[in-house]
């Protein structure tokens, strides 16, 4: 600048440098919007933390500190796990992101109405994160928070969080048509399901019977045990074709289950 800039700045007539642009009231509105019930993937490990952990805005992050955090309070998620933003706050110099209802948070967080392919489960219903527990990440600027939208964000948390990958589960429920999509979110088996439906939707049946009717060869599927509600899933090839339910034992003798050939 020179000297006589200098002097006028000095003396009011010039200011010495523009004003930052700063986040607006509207802005503020659409990163909670936009950012809040997103779900993503993790790509790097997330240890439960008290205090949020400090990640930079340009990406880097000190992951020895994290590993540090992780072996006193345990993992909040593991590399493809779901997670979901449960909340996000917006300090003068830094956005706070709780991650499934932040380090008291985890699966209890959710509705409990998960379904699973033999003993790996996924939750459904209103969130469908995976993860073990809760923790918070602090977007870190070290100065007032420029404009931002949700999808800078979600840029800059780009070596921990992938919001653009879904999981396997989640991708397979999602190419179902929609009857067969409701029947997996309410854990039951119908017609025109295949087994890795029927798995997805019940998990492992308790036995499996064949038999071969007028030269067919159908394929039971038994869930349950009396006495209570015993689910009976008939398969023809790979697609199912009869479910039968009944409770058997509820005042009687429970009946005997046919023994798997």
């Amino acid at each position: 600048m020179p000297l006589w800039a200098l002097l006028l700045a000095l003396l009011g007539g010039l200011p010495l440098s523009a004003e930052s642009p700063k986040l607006t009231a509207e802005d503020r509105v659409l990163l909670v919007r936009g950012l809040t019930a997103e779900y993503a993937t993790v790509k790097a490990f997330l240890p439960r933390s008290k205090k949020a952990l400090a990640f930079e805005s340009t990406g880097a992050y000190d992951q020895k500190h994290w590993e540090t955090v992780g072996k006193e309070h345990g993992p909040a998620a593991r590399v493809g796990d779901l997670v979901q933003i449960s909340k996000i706050e917006i300090d003068a110099d830094k956005l706070v992101l709780e991650i499934n209802g932040g380090f008291k948070g985890g699966r209890k967080w959710y509705e409990r109405l998960e379904v699973g392919t033999g003993s790996r489960t996924t939750p459904l219903g209103r969130s469908q994160s995976n993860a073990p527990a809760g923790t918070s990440i602090a977007l870190l600027f070290h100065q007032p928070v420029p404009p931002l939208k949700p999808e800078d964000v979600k840029k800059m948390l780009a070596p921990v969080l992938d919001f653009e990958k879904r999981s396997v589960t989640q991708s397979f429920l999602e190419s179902l048509p929609p009857a067969i999509q409701a029947a997996v979110r309410q854990k039951r088996a119908a017609e025109g399901m295949d087994r890795d439906t029927v798995l997805l939707a019940l998990g492992k049946p308790v036995r499996k019977v064949r038999e071969v009717v007028d030269g067919e060869e159908l394929e039971d599927w038994i869930y349950g045990a009396p006495p209570g509600k015993i689910t009976f899933v008939t398969f023809q090839g790979n697609k199912v074709i009869r479910v039968k339910e009944t409770y058997a034992g509820l005042g009687t003798e429970a009946p005997k289950l046919p023994v798997p050939r």
